[in-house]
């Protein structure tokens, strides 16, 4: 049983968690909504540590990262979970099959291969790997494991890299950013209506954190994941990019990804390659130095 670094005890043994900015207030028995963290007797246990559902070497550029290392493999690794419920999921399989885990029992086999951080450590040097990547599924469901790996990752002079959503907590972030080397976060609107449809979350708690990296001077680059009729107008671009420009920089590279129909989007048509060459160009007529057009 591994508890959670970041919560709360309540009366009557309810507990809040603080891991991300949804900070669930959970009752015994219960599950918060990336469905990872239970409550057991009134302490907050983390029921993915050291289950390693996904690793894999990935070259660099897929995270995407274009500006950091390139050229390189990066070992990439994901536990189940995710704190967001988003319907256009295309990692749906490994994280999205927890949202229902009040309901849903998931067996042993399942949460995937038990790791230490030592174990992974290892992997990425044997694979002459200089970075680790935690990706795939959101890091911050699995911030315990990953940080015990991104200390021992640091010692071994390997590079910590995290591909993220942006909604962890300001206290996560604190405890990661000493570690952390490089992100890649999916802003993936720049509509509160949209993360609250289409994510289930909300859109401050990812900008302020987005300012909050740059500020620390952590490599940072920025995706959006372009769907047709949801988040692809010209006016919601050019804030998008604007946004990028005043507060993260005009340095800072966006990536600009097309969209294909799956899991609950699967009704929604491609993006077109027309306009994703559109955001390109908006991207840079606003003022950013490096955009990339993605999945085409």
């Amino acid at each position: 049983m591994h508890q959670s670094l970041l919560y709360k005890k309540l009366d009557n043994k309810m507990v809040a968690c603080g891991v991300c900015s949804h900070f669930c207030k959970i009752a015994p028995g219960r599950r918060g909504i990336c469905g990872v963290r239970e409550n057991q007797d009134g302490k907050l246990v983390v029921l993915n540590y050291g289950r390693i559902i996904a690793n894999h070497i990935d070259p660099i550029e897929k995270k995407p990262l274009y500006h950091f290392l390139p050229g390189t493999e990066t070992y990439s690794i994901a536990a189940m979970g995710c704190n967001f419920q988003c319907l256009n999921c295309q990692n749906a399989e490994i994280s999205q099959l927890t949202v229902n885990s009040q309901q849903l029992t998931i067996t042993e086999e399942m949460w995937g291969d038990k790791f230490t951080p030592e174990q992974i450590v290892k992997l990425a040097i044997e694979s002459n790997c200089p970075s680790i990547s935690y990706t795939y599924t959101e890091p911050t469901v699995f911030v315990e494991f990953a940080l015990e790996c991104m200390k021992l990752a640091r010692e071994k002079d390997l590079k910590n890299i995290w591909v993220s959503n942006g909604y962890m907590s300001s206290e996560t972030l604190d405890l990661v950013l000493p570690y952390l080397n490089a992100i890649n976060v999916d802003l993936k609107s720049f509509s509160g209506e949209f993360y609250q449809r289409v994510c289930g979350a909300k859109l401050q708690p990812v900008l302020d954190n987005l300012v909050a990296l740059k500020k620390a001077g952590i490599h940072l680059e920025v995706t959006t994941l372009i769907i047709s009729d949801q988040n692809d107008s010209v006016e919601e671009l050019k804030n998008l990019a604007e946004f990028i420009v005043k507060k993260l920089g005009a340095e800072t590279p966006w990536h600009v990804s097309r969209f294909f129909p799956y899991y609950k989007m699967s009704d929604v048509p491609p993006t077109s390659k027309e306009k994703i060459n559109e955001a390109v160009k908006i991207g840079k007529n606003i003022g950013l130095k490096f955009v990339y057009g993605g999945n085409l």
